[in-house]
């Protein structure tokens, strides 16, 4: 009887699952596993917030428990979820061995160290006689399938969306089917039995993210059902952080709880029958296929070079300055109420809104200076969803760096953005209490407002909420020279 392992990565959940269905279609026993990785881990730790003793990361306990979830589907289906604390490149031969496996099936991965991992497994499994297959599954379009007319990758987002669409068919959203036959999920060996690995075993703290961030398969699912309620209005929601206008379906599609391949099935079908909430949605999963596009073929953006190598002649602010300003940024201390609530809202949940997140990198790196990163740093040790190439994309387009991003001469107005998408305070009441009682002119810049409505509001600036650490006009202006190593300015249209 033929056997098969599949190794779960980024792709965790049971169904539509791409590694799994090839496994269950050629093979009479298959086990599953999944390896918490140590060369991810360590630097966790070593960076992270401590609990106790205990690191504090929300996306170790994310994970953590929807492996809990998918070992008590598998048990339930005769078999169970093989976890193991270690390094892939020897964990995972040693279970193919142990099991006596001739494939082991996973899924691809676009970053430069986790393609490094895959060749040192595919060279260690050789060895020992045993195939390694690996399967698109994240995105619908990779590496190299969506080419310009001249066969060269695309850098510009709209030729890309729309080539996109005009070479996506029905069978590259098809679901695969992952349903398997009785007792083809096969009892993990006594060899291989060994108790599930605790959180606090591993070195980490329960985060408590359940709470509001229900885990697996299932969790998705249920923000997944919740969010088609109101697609139909996502282009009218999607800017504004006070209200529920977004998916929140970015962490579950991070780590393959939901897949890529049904999220875009109901937002195809939508844009079809002329959902223009749907078409927007869409185009926000097209963004992201083309950042892992961006990736797959530029492995130098994840040494930190950036996409257009002249902004890389920029000169960033220094020293302790720079330093200061930064922990300001980071600790929503700058002064400006909707980047320090936006802030906030990422230290407290791991989860930051999409316009807020142009909103806080438009200011560290045009305002306050600070090469972005820094910021790209910082998200990445925060966010729930962090996803490499979103992420540096992100980052990129915000400093003007990266490919289609925005002029170097368009430069957030912290202010303007408050009061355009956030025009009643609430947003940055409910993160910053202490401004509560300002009117809805006055929350958007205390420090114009008068002394007696700072008095009646309890407010004292520099001791309740601090004064701004840079004057936007004036760090408008500085970041004009500092970017005119790229190219001579030219100030119209900077603002927005």
């Amino acid at each position: 009887m033929k056997k098969a392992l599949v190794w779960l990565r980024r792709d965790l959940r049971l169904y539509d699952n791409a590694a799994l269905h090839h496994a269950l279609m050629g093979h009479g026993q298959v086990w599953l596993a999944f390896i918490f990785d140590t060369d991810i881990l360590e630097p966790l730790k070593s960076e992270g917030i401590k609990d106790g003793g205990l690191t504090h990361d929300r996306r170790v306990d994310f994970i953590w428990q929807g492996m809990r979830q998918i070992d008590e589907d598998l048990r339930k289906q005769g078999g169970g979820l093989i976890v193991q604390v270690g390094k892939p490149s020897k964990c995972i031969p040693q279970i193919a061995r142990e099991l006596a496996v001739d494939t082991v099936y996973t899924n691809h991965d676009y970053e430069p160290l986790a393609i490094a991992r895959d060749a040192q497994v595919e060279i260690s499994l050789g060895k020992l006689g045993i195939k390694f297959e690996t399967f698109k599954d994240q995105v619908i379009f990779e590496k190299k399938e969506i080419l310009t007319n001249s066969n060269t990758v695309f850098s510009i987002f709209t030729p890309y969306k729309n080539n996109w669409l005009k070479t996506l068919q029905e069978k590259d959203i098809a679901a695969y089917n992952c349903t398997p036959k009785k007792g083809q999920l096969a009892a993990i060996p006594k060899a291989l039995q060994a108790p599930f690995p605790s959180l606090e075993s591993m070195g980490f703290s329960p985060t408590g993210i359940e709470a509001y961030l229900p885990p697996g398969s299932e969790g998705g699912q249920q923000f997944l059902e919740d969010f088609l309620t109101r697609i139909n209005q996502y282009q009218i929601g999607r800017d504004f952080p006070a209200i529920k206008g977004v998916s929140y379906l970015s962490t579950y599609l991070r780590f393959g709880m939901l897949s890529i391949r049904g999220l875009v099935r109901e937002a195809h079908r939508r844009m079809l029958a002329g959902s223009m909430g749907a078409t927007i949605w869409l185009s926000e999963l097209i963004w992201r296929d083309f950042y892992f596009m961006i990736l797959s073929n530029h492995p130098r953006l994840a040494e930190g070079a950036a996409f257009k190598p002249d902004y890389d002649n920029i000169q960033w602010e220094s020293g302790t300055t720079a330093q200061n300003l930064f922990k300001a940024w980071c600790d929503g201390k700058t002064g400006y109420p909707l980047v320090d609530a936006a802030m906030h809202q990422l230290n407290t949940s791991g989860y930051m809104h999409n316009r807020l997140r142009m909103v806080v990198a438009s200011f560290l790196t045009k305002d306050l200076g600070i090469d972005w990163r820094w910021g790209e740093r910082y998200f990445a040790q925060h966010l729930n969803d962090f996803e490499l190439s979103s992420n540096n994309g992100g980052w990129q387009w915000a400093s003007s760096s990266g490919c289609d991003a925005q002029p170097y001469f368009r430069i957030f107005n912290p202010i303007t953005q408050s009061q355009k998408f956030d025009a009643e305070g609430k947003f940055i009441r409910r993160y910053l209490p202490q401004l509560s009682k300002l009117s809805k002119k006055s929350i958007h810049a205390p420090w114009e407002a008068g002394h007696i409505e700072l008095e009646a509001a309890g407010i004292l600036l520099g001791r309740d909420y601090p004064l701004p650490v840079v004057n936007h006009d004036e760090a408008r202006k500085k970041t004009l020279v500092r970017y005119s190593v790229v190219k001579k300015v030219s100030p119209e249209s900077a603002e927005s």
